[in-house]
């Protein structure tokens, strides 16, 4: 049996959202204003994208079937073949580069969106824990990142002076990215005095509270120089899992996202750039480690999610972070990542680089 080659896909187009603290309107409206932006960019009729998929999180919205509104946001009529993914949309990205390997179409609309600011997060995701031991529990994110950063500290991973650091950095690079919803400038000492807010973590080794949105359209190597100057190439995509029981797990490491980075071979060329799904502090420690990323390696130059996190869009920005300095040129290759799940559960690697098909 023959084996067609890869599909070469590459990103024409992306567009995002500020991360707002509370979005006065709905999450259509938050989709709309990126599924037109990236459309106009690539001159294209929204009729003559080819397949349209999501990632959203109907427990946000607090009810079923939520994404289906959605769609009124990049426009279902006349009917569009489209899909969803219940996770951030960086596994939607996933899920279209997939499909383009099929080669029977060619462009794809990716958005992902999330509003959390009507409810409490703390709240609403322990229902997406194991339900016999979790659930019941009231496991909310903000604990499990608490275990691993105490199982971090106890082992000698890492320091509390390690993660002031990373959220010194990242909020500082952020007062550049207009963006972003949290950005200030603050040395380590002065987020170290501050008050513990769940021990051994402070409020700001916490995401903000965020709403938004972000889109892109990805297409074969057969259309994507026509659509755009300065394509960005995606050069592999890749992801894996973790157990959902932490017992199971080594919460000081995260053998998925290097199985993930070894499959795409990440060390074979450069990388000038990586942006990392930080959604707490001791993950940036952790997800070094784990990418064995080189020194001249800029992480997180958005500030990352410690900045902004518009959950379900999160992980797609980071993609769209990475394109966008490759395409400008300030950077020629690089990696994503995304995360979904408590303590880094599932992990996701996007490999992009600037040049030629």
């Amino acid at each position: 049996m023959a084996i067609s080659p890869p599909v070469d896909v590459a990103i024409v187009a992306t567009s995002q959202t500020p991360a707002y603290r509370a979005y006065n309107d709905t999450e259509v409206a938050l989709i709309m204003s990126c599924a037109n932006d990236v459309i106009s960019q690539v001159g294209m009729d929204r009729h003559d994208i080819d397949f349209t998929i999501a990632g959203s999180c109907d427990y946000l919205s607090g009810m079923p079937f939520a994404f289906v509104s959605n769609l009124d946001g990049v426009g279902a009529w006349p009917p569009i073949y489209e899909n969803h993914v219940e996770m951030d949309a960086a596994w939607a990205l996933f899920e279209a580069w997939v499909r383009l390997q099929h080669g029977d179409i060619q462009t794809v609309l990716v958005s992902g969106s999330g509003k959390s600011s009507p409810g409490r997060p703390r709240d609403v995701f322990p229902l997406q824990t194991d339900p016999y031991f979790y659930a019941p529990l009231g496991l909310d994110p903000v604990t499990a990142a608490g275990l691993a950063a105490r199982a971090m500290l106890d082992s000698g991973v890492a320091t509390e002076n390690d993660f002031a650091q990373v959220v010194s950095r990242s909020r500082r690079d952020a007062l550049h990215n207009p963006n972003a919803q949290v950005a200030y400038d603050k040395t380590a000492d002065e987020l170290l005095a501050e008050p513990y807010f769940s021990e051994p973590l402070r409020k700001h080794d916490l995401p903000p509270i965020s709403d938004g949105a972000a889109a892109m359209i990805v297409a074969s190597a057969d259309v994507a120089a026509d659509l755009c100057d300065n394509p960005v190439w995606i050069r592999g995509i890749d992801h894996r899992m973790e157990s959902h029981h932490f017992g199971l797990r080594d919460l000081t490491s995260s053998p998925s996202t290097r199985l993930a980075a070894e499959r795409l071979s990440i060390h074979d060329g450069p990388l000038d750039i990586a942006e990392l799904c930080v959604n707490y502090s001791p993950e940036e420690i952790l997800l070094r480690n784990a990418l064995d990323l080189p020194v001249d390696c800029v992480v997180n130059p958005s500030g990352g999610p410690l900045t902004g996190h518009p959950v379900m869009a999160t992980g797609l920005i980071r993609v769209i972070e990475v394109a966008s300095r490759i395409a400008a040129g300030h950077a020629h290759r690089g990696i994503a990542h995304a995360s979904s799940g408590p303590c880094l559960q599932q992990n996701l690697i996007c490999l992009l680089e600037g040049g030629n098909a």
